[in-house]
């Protein structure tokens, strides 16, 4: 089910409004200046007998252009951004401190600015992304087996009520309601694309989510009220061999996931899900051509909330279905994600040479 690009009337649409839904889908070669750009490109925009679109970087190069750089179409699109950039490398040097927009003005961004940038691609604001990394550290603390307390200073919060809330926020429950023998733990999860929260039982995973999907909270709330003894902190073998496997897809060695998967839910978002895990690593597919290989044509939309509801992220791959259009239509984990998702797939696409 590879993608075929839209028509090149549709593209050049597209690039004259810098449409950045169709980042890392469709490319736009410049006869007249022999560069290569996203859609989203700022320069100026070409004439329309000037351009041609592919769908991929390989075939920009291969027909002898060279890439932009001011859209820098080699670069995951948050990474070409030079505001994000830097606010990532001074989180990464100091991950303890308390991040105010006084501080990103500072450093001579401008906080509106940088908020939304941060928000289109993560989905969530860079000081929301600073304080979750400082959560983080005090939810290792607690999987530890440490004292709230410790965990609520390691978060760098001088209020307890203020930790508690904020904890609540990020995971659903305040830190105190985690057991420490509960039949399901949660941990976390590191990845180069941001951390993920992993939910596992002895035997199976739950849950998979990048942290800042707006879902998150109310899916670990109704999984630690659905469960006898609720969610503790801590790993279980499925942590294990999940935390593994993404390791070896984000390495580029191999994009089979074989972690045992607890996913309940109705017979036909069971079918979606299934569907899901047909579509080859480096494809996709849109909604309507999910519905139709399960034999539902007319289902697009219920096949969309049954694809919004999955919560195994990555390893039920969601993020392989976009808009019938091309564009990159909406992800819980922040369209960013999703392009560079599908980016780092584009390596485990069959070679049709060697085939």
């Amino acid at each position: 089910m590879l993608f075929d690009l839209p028509d090149p009337d549709t593209l050049y649409q597209a690039l004259l409004a810098r449409d950045d839904r169709f980042d890392g889908q469709a490319f736009v070669c410049v006869a007249s200046t022999g560069i290569f750009c996203r859609l989203s490109c700022p320069a100026r925009n070409p004439l329309r007998e000037n351009c041609t679109f592919f769908g991929t970087v390989a075939e920009c190069i291969a027909a002898g252009y060279r890439p932009c750089k001011r859209c820098h179409p080699l670069a995951p699109a948050a990474g070409a951004d030079p505001a994000i950039t830097a606010l990532l490398a001074a989180l990464e040097a100091d991950p303890a401190h308390r991040w105010s927009e006084v501080d990103v003005a500072a450093r001579g961004f401008d906080p509106s600015t940088v908020r939304r940038a941060f928000k289109r691609h993560y989905g969530m604001t860079f000081l929301e992304m600073a304080r979750q990394r400082r959560l983080r550290d005090s939810f290792e603390v607690i999987a530890a087996g440490g004292p709230v307390i410790a965990a609520q200073h390691e978060a760098g919060f001088d209020s307890p009520s203020a930790f508690r809330a904020a904890f609540a926020r990020l995971l659903g429950s305040a830190p105190g309601t985690f057991a420490a023998d509960a039949s399901l733990r949660a941990s976390w999860i590191a990845t180069p694309l941001g951390d993920m929260i992993a939910v596992a039982s002895r035997s199976h995973l739950h849950l998979l989510e990048f942290m800042g999907r707006k879902a998150l909270p109310g899916e670990l709330r109704r999984l630690h009220q659905g469960t006898a003894g609720g969610i503790g902190l801590g790993r279980f073998a499925p942590h294990e061999q999940a935390a593994a496997e993404l390791g070896d897809f984000f390495a580029g060695r191999s994009a089979r996931f074989e972690t045992p998967l607890h996913q309940p839910g109705s017979a036909f978002a069971q079918t979606v899900w299934a569907a899901l895990c047909e579509i080859p690593a480096g494809e996709t597919c849109s909604y309507a051509e999910l519905a139709a290989s399960i034999g539902r044509p007319t289902a697009t939309r219920a096949v969309a909330r049954a694809n919004g509801a999955n919560q195994i992220a990555l390893m039920v791959p969601c993020h392989r279905v976009i808009g019938a259009d091309g564009a990159l239509s909406g992800y819980g984990g922040g369209l960013s994600r999703k392009q560079r998702l599908l980016e780092i797939e584009r390596a485990y696409r069959p070679d049709p040479a060697r085939a």
